[in-house]
């Protein structure tokens, strides 16, 4: 198939796993391995394994002792002896085997083959009638169920660095649409600067914009510090706004972080006339109970009050949340571009008593949509050597392979100098149908030539073209009305399944909460090998072309023009 031989068969490390746990996952520490060398019996389950522990390592998890990654409860197991176990079956998995995970909780082993995904895993989901936080979180009490967010769950996250392009790409798009693409001297503020609403300020300054971020959690905004996301740090509105002022006014570049309820800031910002040009949000609207802190309440009281009155923190939750967006929508009259950044702050206001919340728009519908038309979406990938040179590697081979497309190679190099690596050094970038094949190709032959020191992980967010069923995110206001429809993200699923993906996995809840979304996610390795270029071929060819099936379908007809673009058969 191909005429450079495969690479020699690895080293092993030759840890016990006694040996194995005790070095890299020692509870509450977790640290993935590193280098060429496999711990596991194949690079596929040695993959999964080191990309589970990757989203444990405290460089990248928001609450590693409590298995937690990021949006407040998302985690990548159930329990710490689920987490063990995880590990222990990794490493003894073989090629004909795979292992099941339900919700966090390893279940066991079937039968498959070699090209089969290694792992399959299923997390929170829960039948219609029962999909309620309520019936939820009294599963979770009871040990029966976690929370997989997206990625957490799916052990895909890369830390804040993997939603970074695709805020920067909404806010790239808010300045196309009215701002003549120019987002110097333009004011960009926002809540919420965990995981997740922690990519706002670096994708807001490399877009040209002034940024103000709000979060009640000054340990958020310090990791933003620590990792380059964020320029200046305070718990001082006036300090705050006497900064993002005189940045705007010079057309800088400049972000802010200020300790303090986003609620207020808003109501003070209305009463000083300072109306931002752009406005959004991503506190942890998704969870009213274990995510959302309502206004009035320090940090700490708020925590106890989750504990001790969870009925009462949900009363307060909603209606802080009814309050945050009537002051949204005072800012959208006065002249700020709002927008819902998916965290289904919306739905949740409208239940404290915000009637007129859907007002704001939601932000796949202004800005993505047309994207995810071409099959365009977050493809990241990793580097299990954990040498940050194999990303240098595998950025200038992406340049070489596509000269064309400018956007993203203004990307690359931004992202090279200003993104720093959280656990191992890991990379994302938009790439659409035909483009994330030839990507996947093109990374089986580094690591196959020996140009990167050991195998590639390629992964994404399960917030792609055609993977999520999300009335108020992803799916909102689709064409024909199908918004609800989940039967797109179960085709993904059995698609990449099919095609021949490392590990796949099916969620409910990620992103809007529990009740509000469906989604799927993949990972496939590329290891140099014949085996995995006929799986790349196959599922980075499946998965984007489920987002141009699904628009298509829909009725959109730049979808319809690029299925025959790419011959895809509809």
């Amino acid at each position: 198939m191909n005429s450079i031989p495969a690479p020699a068969s690895p080293q092993n490390s030759g840890l016990t796993t006694a040996q194995f746990l005790k070095k890299y996952a020692n509870h509450p520490t977790y640290n993935p391995p590193r280098g060429p060398e496999l711990n596991a019996k194949n690079w596929q389950a040695e993959a999964a394994l080191r990309m589970f522990l990757n989203n444990l390592t405290d460089e990248v998890a928001e609450a590693p002792a409590e298995l937690v990654v990021y949006g407040g409860t998302g985690q990548a197991a159930r329990t710490p002896e689920d987490a063990r176990k995880i590990i222990e079956v990794l490493l003894e998995l073989e090629e004909d085997e795979s292992l099941l995970v339900q919700s966090g909780k390893p279940v066991g082993k079937v039968r498959t083959h070699p090209e089969a995904p290694r792992v399959m895993i299923a997390n929170s989901n829960l039948v219609p009638h029962w999909a309620t936080w309520e019936h939820f979180n009294d599963l979770r009490k009871r040990g029966l169920m976690m929370y997989g967010q997206m990625t957490a769950g799916s052990w895909i996250y890369i830390g804040t660095q993997g939603i970074l392009q695709g805020t920067y790409e909404t806010f790239v798009a808010c300045g196309k649409k009215y701002f003549n693409g120019d987002l110097r001297h333009r004011l960009l503020v926002t809540g919420g600067l965990g995981g997740m609403g922690g990519a706002q300020p670096l994708a807001a300054t490399m877009a040209g914009a002034t940024f103000l971020g709000v979060d009640v959690d000054p340990e958020r905004i310090r990791k933003r510090l620590e990792t380059r996301y964020l320029h200046k740090m305070t718990d001082n509105y006036e300090e705050a706004k006497q900064w993002v002022l005189e940045a705007k006014n010079k057309g800088e570049a400049v972000s802010v972080g200020l300790v303090g309820n986003i609620g207020d800031v808003l109501e003070r910002l209305l009463q000083d006339n300072i109306i931002p040009d752009i406005l959004t949000d991503q506190t942890s609207a998704h969870d009213p109970l274990n995510g959302y802190v309502p206004d009035g309440f320090t940090l700490k009281e708020a925590q106890a009050l989750r504990v001790t009155a969870p009925d009462t923190y949900k009363v307060h939750s909603l209606k802080s949340m009814a309050r945050h967006v009537r002051f949204m929508l005072e800012m959208q009259n006065r002249g700020s571009k709002v927008f819902d950044y998916g965290n289904n702050l919306r739905e949740f206001a409208q239940q404290g008593g915000e009637t007129n919340a859907f007002q704001i728009p939601g932000f796949v519908p202004e800005y993505i949509r047309p994207l995810f038309c071409e099959g365009k979406g977050p493809f990241r990938w990793a580097a299990l050597s954990g040498d940050r040179e194999d990303i240098r590697v595998t950025d200038e081979a992406l340049k070489a392979l596509f000269p064309e497309n400018k956007h993203m190679i203004h990307w690359l190099n931004e992202a090279e100098e200003k993104v720093a690596f959280q656990g191992l050094p890991c990379r994302i970038c938009w790439l659409g149908m035909g483009e994330r094949e030839k990507a996947g190709i093109l990374f089986n032959q580094l690591v196959r030539e020996g140009k990167v020191k050991a195998p590639l992980v390629i992964g994404r967010d399960h917030l792609d073209c055609g993977s999520v069923a999300s009335p108020y995110r992803e799916t909102e206001g689709m064409k024909d009305g199908s918004d609800a429809v989940s039967d797109w993200p179960l085709l993904n699923l059995m698609a990449n399944t099919g095609g021949g993906a490392t590990w796949v996995s099916f969620h409910h809840g990620g992103g809007v909460g529990i009740g509000y979304s469906q989604h799927a996610g993949m990972v496939i390795v590329a290891d140099g090998t014949d085996r995995a270029e006929r799986c790349l071929r196959r599922v980075l060819y499946n998965d984007p072309a489920l987002g141009i099936f699904r628009h298509a379908d829909a009725g959109y007809g730049t979808a319809q023009d690029n299925a025959e673009k790419f011959g895809l058969t509809l």
